[in-house]
């Protein structure tokens, strides 16, 4: 039982946040063609760090409030309350002027639930506080130029040297390393093992250095992702996530959480419905037949993916392992997204591709841009139905696969700096 009751949690939560911040106006009815039409816009790398460093202030204010982590142990500094209570903090949190809490979906989303699941007792005290307080930023360092949908393939090396492990080799595609402070890394300790077998997953400190961060320019014009190259980084056996050897295990945890993430993040996004609906009505469209009959199949899948991510998330709550429906649900999210910018090209036509002006038109164009990279993000399309077709449906395993082989004498492409 709760020590509180979800009333006075509600009246204490309420009372902290006028305290400590300014109530966000009422929000207008959307009405096309009032106010900004540039909903999806990419900030710099210098706006993103500054961003990261006032989420942090932000989280270690509420952290030291009792709100950083209602539903967490309290050996950590959390609460141990239901997560209905979390819940209705997060609903009230919205209504007030915060940082946004983008710069920790990695971080606790991902990284920090690995680390609690597998890290050293060393490291969960090191570490698991210390991320939920805000004091700290984590990233997930998995894919590889060579070994992207492929994980398995991957071909950064960490090498036994007593009581540490030496790290070399190269990164790519990570999102927020130039503001992280930590990263969750996984690298290949044994070669002679199957490409699953042989992998162990570490700690790493990003602020090494012997750690080089690149930026990736996105066709979007961001540079949110980016290239790591490890130069022999020391890593302390202490900071090892799981047994030697058992990385796979290991990273599965991380990528159920992020295909949660992805999935249930836009798996319902009203806001862009109702952006769409009345773009719609603007163009007289809302009477012609075929346009009714996409858009309702739209807001349809939108609305079924919605429900599928909220079962996902009830699971996860519970405190249950996220399992396949997490590859369905993010399939889902990559499946309406396409179907909305097909859409959008249908209805726009030229003005999606050139800047007239006019409102809500062009300002589409970064939307459809980054689409596309959703097919790769937290595992591609085709992994995700191999998950579904193994794991849901009982079907063997896709051929051609070597999984059985030692992995030296698989030949991979091993990138040079």
């Amino acid at each position: 039982m709760a020590d509180i009751t979800i009333d006075q949690f509600e009246k204490e939560a309420l009372a902290w946040l006028e305290s400590v911040a300014e109530r966000r106006p009422v929000e207008k009815a959307f009405v096309w063609g009032e106010g900004s039409d540039n909903f999806y816009r990419e900030k710099d790398r210098d706006q993103e760090a500054k961003n990261a460093e006032e989420a942090k202030v932000w989280r270690q204010k509420k952290f030291d409030a009792g709100f950083g982590w209602i539903s967490g142990p309290k050996e950590y500094g959390g609460r141990e309350l239901p997560a209905a209570y979390d819940r209705l903090y997060n609903q009230l949190e919205v209504q007030f002027r915060v940082p946004d809490n983008g710069p920790f979906g990695i971080s606790l989303g991902m990284v920090t639930p690995t680390i609690q699941a597998h890290g050293s007792q060393t490291a969960r005290d090191a570490y698991v506080r210390r991320l939920w307080r805000g004091e700290m930023i984590a990233c997930q360092l998995f894919s590889e130029p060579g070994a992207g949908s492929d994980l398995a393939s991957l071909t950064t090396k960490a090498e036994k040297d007593g009581d540490v492990w030496v790290i070399t080799g190269q990164k790519v595609w990570t999102t927020g390393a130039h503001y992280s402070d930590i990263g969750e890394i996984i690298a290949r300790t044994d070669w002679d093992l199957p490409k699953h077998k042989g992998l162990t997953g570490f700690i790493v400190d990003m602020k090494d250095p012997n750690v080089e961060i690149r930026p990736l320019k996105q066709m979007t014009g961001g540079a949110s992702f980016n290239e790591i190259f490890f130069n022999e980084v020391r890593v302390p056996d202490d900071h090892r996530l799981g047994d030697v050897n058992n990385g796979w295990n290991v990273a599965l945890t991380t990528l159920m959480n992020e295909r949660a993430s992805i999935g249930t993040g836009n798996a319902g996004d009203g806001n862009l419905l109702t952006r769409v609906t009345a773009m719609v009505r603007h163009y007289g469209l809302d009477k012609d037949p075929l346009v009714r009959v996409q858009l309702a199949d739209l807001i349809m899948n939108y609305r079924v993916a919605s429900m599928n991510g909220q079962r996902a998330a009830a699971k996860i709550k519970m405190g249950q392992l996220p399992g396949p429906e997490m590859s369905i649900t993010k399939m889902a999210l990559v499946n309406n997204q396409a179907k909305l910018v097909k859409f959008l090209s249908h209805t726009l036509g030229p003005k999606l591709i050139a800047d007239s002006g006019e409102w809500g038109t062009y300002a589409w164009a970064n939307f459809v841009l980054g689409t596309p990279g959703l097919r790769i993000a937290g595992g591609s399309d085709e992994v995700m139905r191999n998950i579904t077709g193994e794991r849901v449906l009982g079907l063997p395993k896709e051929p051609g696969i070597d999984s059985v082989s030692p992995f030296r004498d698989i030949k991979v492409s091993t990138p040079k700096k």
